[in-house]
């Protein structure tokens, strides 16, 4: 159910170095706005996920009872994302027709469009445009994950005893998290940039509409993988002198030219998939960027892409639109934690009925 939504779920992100924990209470029936009611991190080792692939199914399954357990939630109904090359996503042009027709019909036109088995694949779709274009077409979104990858996923949840009620793509729960946010104008463009440890999504919209989705496999463990190599700490260290703490008597001015190399290589990537963006698309210039993901946050990269590509860069803020009570949630916890949770609270703003 790569679309569906549905009422009171727990926003459930497993990503390649930590799972994050999210859970909203709507404070009105058209969503937009919500409460805080429970948040929580738990960090993996780089063993436990490679490559989107889980590899410690037990660390895994533990991390999500922990996260549970901690915060007390009574509900088992969660929602849960998967990315990366196991996930397709295509928007295709067909011809005018119903409903009816079109779910007869999806099957062979996905087998035109999807570069595996067909049936080896969950598919889902979604009509983007309700009435003939003018041409005799519509606009249709669809999407294909691996069965594969998808029951990886299912199957820490379900060990940990939780029901996965919705499985979605990154790419829409940030879109999600994104709308539900902000107010996006029309007449602008808009790249939604989620760096994770290994995955980097990024998602461009025209207006509050996805019309370009690309994951890229680099993450910010690009940044701790070449401070490791470059000044031979080990991972942990890595890990802390790429937020810009101190660790192991380095000095920030031997990680700094570091940090600066690695953000070029990221920026190279970015580039390509702007550059092609533009090529297949009628979008001349992306007018506004904004960063998420905890590899988002490293020093001045912001100021790289804003001055790259010449628009304004501003780090996703998931809560937003969100009340937290300060007596519940450390205001400084929320600030550290923004920034890597937004999957998890796009997943968590799901709401009945909608698509």
């Amino acid at each position: 159910m790569l679309f569906g939504k549905t009422k009171g779920l727990v926003g459930l992100d497993i990503g390649s170095s930590s799972v994050k924990l999210v859970e909203l209470k709507p404070l009105s029936k058209t969503g937009r706005s919500w409460k805080l009611m429970n948040l929580g991190v738990a960090p993996l080792s780089p063993e436990a996920i490679v490559d989107g692939s889980i590899m410690d199914s037990t660390m895994v399954v533990d991390a999500i009872v922990r996260l549970f357990n901690e915060s007390k939630i009574k509900t088992s109904d969660v929602a849960i994302a998967v990315s990366g090359h196991s996930v397709i996503i295509k928007k295709i042009t067909m011809a005018y027709m119903s409903d009816d027709e079109l779910s007869e019909s999806i099957m062979w036109e996905a087998e035109s469009y999807i570069p595996f088995d067909i049936d080896d694949v969950h598919l889902d779709y979604q009509i983007l445009n309700d009435v003939d274009r003018g041409d005799g077409n519509m606009d249709v979104l669809l999407v294909a994950a691996k069965k594969e990858k998808v029951s990886e996923y299912v199957s820490v949840v379900q060990q940990a005893g939780k029901n996965p009620v919705v499985v979605d793509v990154d790419s829409f729960a940030l879109q999600n998290s994104l709308t539900e946010n902000y107010e996006l104008s029309e007449l602008q463009v808009t790249a939604l940039v989620n760096i994770g440890a290994s995955v980097m999504n990024i998602n461009i919209l025209q207006g509050g509409t996805s019309i370009f989705w690309r994951d890229i496999s680099i993450g910010g463990n690009l940044y701790t993988d070449a401070i490791q190599k470059e000044l031979g700490v080990d991972y942990d260290t890595a890990e802390m002198l790429k937020r810009g703490e101190s660790a192991a008597g380095v000095s920030f001015e031997r990680v700094a030219p570091i940090l600066k190399s690695v953000t070029g290589d990221l920026g190279v990537e970015v580039q390509k998939t702007f550059d092609f963006f533009k090529a297949t698309t009628s979008a001349d210039r992306i007018n506004r960027i904004f960063l998420s993901g905890g590899g988002s946050r490293i020093l001045n990269l912001d100021t790289y892409l804003s001055e790259r590509f010449e628009a304004p860069v501003e780090m996703l803020n998931p809560f937003q639109n969100v009340s937290i009570s300060d007596k519940q949630f450390n205001p400084q916890t929320i600030q550290d934690l923004r920034a890597s949770c937004s999957i998890a609270v796009g997943l968590a703003m799901r709401k009945p009925g909608d698509k």
